[in-house]
């Protein structure tokens, strides 16, 4: 008996101090994880008008990933990017881990100012920009300028660490130091980074244009809602999440408003805008006239889509989400538009008809 409650014992004590390493092995390795996050978010210019984020390391551990990588179009070897893979060993499909980008406010004179997180070789890539560029060296920095080719414009890169890159086309954002940002903007920023520190791709846009005016005027003429660009002109901030669940992706969007009534009125827009899509794909024309794959893959895709009204104390937020499946990812790119051939087909010769071209 008192053998077998010491073995019970012993057992107890291994189960207790295995779940401990597994508890702390997941801590440390999930926290250093989410630290070179923060590093880089906390790195990035506060007046920034958006932000994006995308982490390829867990990326590319996706199922979805991997089909959403077949299913686009392969575009050709750029000849300047092949001599650079060549020269730096650098290839950003295999080794960019991160981006972490901010966009400048609006006008002619938008900037960009990113951080890239990578396996660098340090010598090749400082060796390389100083081919075609210039370096100085200020506060023990080293800060490369290089030309973009075909215009007047330079880039300015800088190493932060060996594994860490940050890149501008502002050359007033060439430091960090010179990177504005202030206390209250900076914890504006914080607050939806962390709602969305589970996304391992995001962008957050600070509204300070007229965002659903800008997307009326992208849209086609029958696809225009004047109701819905001036309340999307009323929200001050606007986050799009996407996490991938096995073979699909699952995309949050959320829209701030301090007013409730806005809030409200686009959650019921929203919903009817939902109904009406699935109503017309239920129509018997539409039945007849569209790929019968393709209407199941939009009918699967509203009715995943999830509208709600949440209440954050401050602010109103109205929360869209959808999942991307396989089945749309193929419908989309049956439906993608083919390009003609540079040099128009002559018309033969006795078929052509009045009045046709």
């Amino acid at each position: 008996m008192r053998k077998r409650t010491w073995i019970i014992g012993l057992s107890a004590v291994v189960i207790v101090l295995g779940a401990a390493v597994a508890f702390f092995g997941y801590r440390k390795w999930g926290l250093a994880h989410g630290a070179a996050r923060e590093e880089a978010l906390a790195l990035l210019p506060t007046d920034a008008s958006a932000v994006v984020f995308a982490d390829f390391d867990e990326l590319r551990q996706a199922p979805f990933m991997a089909k959403l990588y077949a299913w686009a179009p392969q575009p050709p070897v750029d000849a300047d990017y092949a001599q650079f893979v060549k020269e730096t060993g650098f290839n950003y499909a295999r080794d960019l881990q991160r981006i972490t980008m901010a966009v400048g406010k609006g006008g002619p004179g938008s900037s960009l100012f990113s951080i890239l997180d990578g396996k660098f070789d340090r010598q090749k890539i400082s060796a390389y920009a100083l081919k075609t560029g210039s370096s100085v060296r200020t506060d023990g920095r080293e800060i490369f300028s290089l030309p973009v080719s075909g215009t007047a414009r330079k880039i300015y890169l800088t190493f932060l660490r060996n594994d860490r890159i940050a890149v501008t086309d502002d050359q007033h954002l060439a430091l960090l130091s010179d990177a504005k940002k202030r206390a209250e903007d900076a914890a504006d920023w914080r607050a939806r980074f962390e709602r969305l520190a589970g996304s391992p791709v995001f962008a957050v846009i600070r509204q300070d244009a007229a965002i659903g005016t800008a997307l009326a005027a992208q849209a086609p003429s029958g696809l225009r809602s004047p109701q819905l660009s001036t309340l999307l002109d009323q929200l001050q901030w606007i986050t799009l999440a996407g996490k991938p669940e096995n073979d699909r992706l699952r995309v949050v969007a959320e829209g701030e408003s301090t007013v409730e009534a806005t809030a409200r009125q686009l959650v019921d827009l929203l919903n009817g805008v939902v109904i009406l899509a699935q109503l017309g794909l239920n129509d018997a024309q539409t039945r007849q006239q569209l790929d019968p794959a393709a209407r199941q893959a939009y009918l699967q895709l509203l009715r995943s889509a999830e509208v709600s009204k949440i209440d954050r104390g401050d602010s109103q937020s109205v929360r869209v989400v959808f999942e991307i499946t396989p089945e749309f990812l193929e419908t989309a790119r049956r439906a993608a538009p083919v390009m003609p051939d540079s040099a128009p087909n002559k018309p033969s010769a006795g078929k052509a008809r009045k009045g046709r071209t």
